[in-house]
């Protein structure tokens, strides 16, 4: 283990032991806090890890990974998505090219069963333990949650793999149902910091988000939230994000790293810096030490293979693998190749419930 976290300092060309100095205190701070007593980061803490200078991104990824093996474990978890509905979305999320209120060139589309339970398949196939099922809403209406019933009951009697949704905003009632399914895990992101968010979305409030995440949580869903960092939030709003998901207490973070979309408000805004979104993931992890923390989109964009390696060698215990919603991702041959270079098992379904 020890190889791999000295690869971490020479993959992002740093050397190895780091000059002291006040800035780099916090990861002494964070070691004793987090790796030795389990206790994640505060929003003040994490911010003192975004701004570590970049001499010591190595360092901090290191501990992040430390952190993650005791914590978490060597295993990876591994998940497919697919959207049921895509495209045509009430919403003006600005990073999202579903949204029908904008000139996006994605089109709306239906999936039906058949359908449905060949994605899943496919995913079961590559390993995945997880296979989640997405629709571009603002909640889900009557016909949704009906071809919900019938995919879910589809896909478990038909593949070994634990089904997950994301399908917006949701009642009590709705909650209520999608556990009656067998649904495990419900995917609802915060996308960013409660003060930037009416930065991001007007047609909904954070404060709606975060009640359906505390329906989810006070059920027997596991809760999986996650947020987009790099459209145009601050270092400090991207703190008070980690800070909020540890709140939560989510099972699962899924860490989308900002890719623009074109004809939507957040087009022009540019991509984060590679070494800004390694900073990113080792503050998370440090903020949340026993959380799923998976690598979702704009990773291929914003990091590439090379930094790909470095975030699962810095925090990351999870991957979606293969495609995203409207977005192309790394292949999952890909994916898998490197995960079994870097030694690191996949989770089984079993061990994922």
């Amino acid at each position: 283990m020890t190889s791999q976290i000295n690869g971490i300092r020479d993959a992002v060309d740093e050397p190895a032991v780091a000059s002291p100095s006040p800035a780099t205190d916090i990861l002494a701070i964070a070691r004793e806090q987090v790796l030795q007593r389990g206790e994640g980061l505060s929003a003040d803490q994490v911010l003192q890890v975004l701004k570590l200078p970049d001499d010591a991104v190595a360092d901090a990824l290191a501990l992040a990974h430390e952190v993650r093996l005791r914590w978490c474990g060597p295993e990876v978890e591994v998940e497919g998505i697919v959207s049921l509905k895509t495209g045509g979305c009430p919403e003006d999320c600005h990073f999202c090219s579903q949204s029908g209120l904008f000139a996006s060139p994605v089109r709306a589309v239906w999936l039906d069963i058949e359908e449905l339970v060949t994605a899943a398949k496919q995913t079961a196939e590559t390993g995945a333990s997880e296979f989640c099922i997405v629709a571009a809403v603002r909640g889900p209406d009557e016909r949704l949650m009906d071809q919900m019933r019938s995919a879910v009951a589809a896909i478990r009697s038909a593949v070994d793999i634990n089904v997950a949704a994301s399908l917006g905003i949701l009642t009590q009632s709705q909650v209520d149902e999608l556990v009656a399914m067998g649904v495990h895990r419900y995917n609802h992101n915060l996308e960013t910091a409660e003060s930037y968010f009416p930065q991001v979305v007007t047609t909904h409030t954070w404060q709606e988000r975060f009640d359906t995440l505390t329906m989810v949580r006070d059920s027997s869903m596991e809760v999986c939230c996650g947020g987009i960092v790099g459209m145009g939030e601050t270092v400090e709003q991207r703190a008070e994000l980690a800070s909020q998901l540890a709140a939560l207490d989510p099972h699962e973070v899924p860490l989308n790293l900002f890719n623009p979309r074109p004809g939507t408000p957040f087009e022009d805004v540019p991509v984060m810096s590679a070494r800004d979104a390694l900073r990113t993931i080792a503050a998370f992890r440090l903020a949340m030490p026993r959380t799923v923390l998976r690598f979702a989109g704009g990773r291929e964009v914003t990091l590439g293979d090379i930094g790909t390696r470095d975030g699962l060698l810095g925090g990351i215990n999870a991957i979606i693998v293969g495609n995203y919603l409207t977005t192309l991702g790394r292949s999952a041959d890909a994916d898998l190749d490197l995960l079994t270079d870097l030694r690191m098992p996949i989770k089984a379904v079993a061990d994922a419930v």
